[in-house]
């Protein structure tokens, strides 16, 4: 079965072997020497002023950043249930918080988030996802950033990258921090966040807030190669694995470029063969297409082309289906999805097999690559 569902994402066969060593225990010279290695290649992915692993979903990082960020009112965006999220957890913590809401297709407007600052001035944090995977969207995060700094140099910039980091070049000069998850485009098992902080953060966050999500508890440890608590040691081992792996196959903007390439090509692909993306803003991250035949394409997909793919959620449940993107994907192995697809429009009667969606990957993918 092959694994394109935009989270978790397969894991690659030497992290896999890096992992199933013997357990290592976390208060040790030698896990603090992995810890240091991982930390040094995760400045360079980030470009942040501090990094900070916490052993969570990527739901623990948006709430560690929500809680040590904002202290009065956040204004959040909703373009789908991670967005969504944000909103849940700033009242879960008493937290004041202004939603701007558009359809899962649509991306915020820089104009909105301007708007809602100059209405609330009280805001003191914005949270946002960069690519919000409901939908498979794109918010135009670094420039809603810029704006929002202009208005208030202060102002806190929460950006979710769960489905951006390791997938495109983020640029963090505005942000204030950027938040990661393990099982996304870093290629390994889910339970690790990771959150890239600015100095303007660390200066906000001072003591901190919370417990086990007290970020300046973890800064403290974490700058001397250990954890507050307990260290998810084997998913660091893992993360170090792949973080080397990118290093060995050409760096990180290699992957970059052949991330974007391979979203193009499908993307391509898909449209050749009638399909519609459903996102206005399509992330790098995904290919999202809305089809009344949802449902029955990834069935198909999945029972007769060993190809597992991701439905929607709430009022997108049977309407779209999502092509995961990220992560060192075997070219062929993309080249087959599409194809797999076609088949199955096939099979549904919708259009006669002609193997042009392979024809378009491919000379997508290798004609720009050439």
């Amino acid at each position: 079965m092959l694994l394109f569902t935009p989270g978790p994402t397969p894991v690659p066969q030497n992290v896999r072997n890096a992992m199933s060593d013997e357990t290592m225990h976390h208060r040790t010279p030698e896990f603090e020497a992995i810890f240091e290695k991982t930390r040094k290649h995760l400045f360079e992915l980030f470009k942040s002023d501090e990094v900070v692993m916490l052993s969570s979903s990527g739901t623990g990082a948006m709430e560690a950043a929500v809680i040590n960020l904002c202290y009065n009112k956040l204004l959040s965006v909703n373009s789908g249930k991670f967005g969504e999220r944000f909103s849940k957890i700033a009242k879960a913590h008493g937290l004041e918080n202004i939603e701007i809401k558009n359809e899962w297709n649509t991306p915020v407007s820089v104009e909105a988030i301007v708007e809602a600052l100059k209405v609330n001035p009280e805001i003191d944090a914005i949270a946002v996802q960069i690519s919000e995977s409901a939908g498979g969207l794109r918010h135009p995060v670094e420039g809603l950033a810029k704006a929002a700094k202009e208005i208030n140099p202060n102002i806190m910039i929460i950006a979710d990258g769960i489905t951006a980091v390791g997938v495109e070049a983020i640029d963090v000069s505005n942000i204030d921090c950027l938040i990661a998850g393990s099982q996304k485009a870093l290629m390994l098992p889910p339970g690790l966040a990771i959150l890239g902080l600015s100095n303007a953060a660390i200066e906000k966050i001072g003591a901190g807030k919370g417990y086990y999500f007290n970020l300046a508890t973890e800064i403290k440890s974490q700058r001397k190669n250990t954890t507050a608590w307990t260290a998810a040691t084997t998913l660091t081992i893992g993360l170090l694995e792949v973080l080397e792996t990118i290093e060995r196959d050409g760096g990180i903007e290699k992957l970059y470029s052949e991330t974007k390439l391979r979203a193009c090509a499908v993307k391509s692909a898909l449209k050749a063969i009638g399909l519609h993306i459903y996102p206005k803003t399509p992330a790098t991250s995904m290919t999202t297409i809305d089809d009344v035949d949802a449902s029955e394409i990834r069935k198909i997909l999945k029972n007769e082309f060993l190809v597992n793919v991701a439905g929607g959620q709430d009022h997108l449940a049977g309407k779209i289906f999502r092509i995961n993107q990220m992560g060192l994907i075997p070219v062929h192995e993309m080249a087959w999805v599409v194809n797999a697809v076609e088949l199955t429009l096939a099979k549904l009667g919708r259009r006669a097999y002609d193997g042009v969606a392979n024809r378009v990957f491919n000379e997508t993918f290798f004609a720009t690559k050439a």
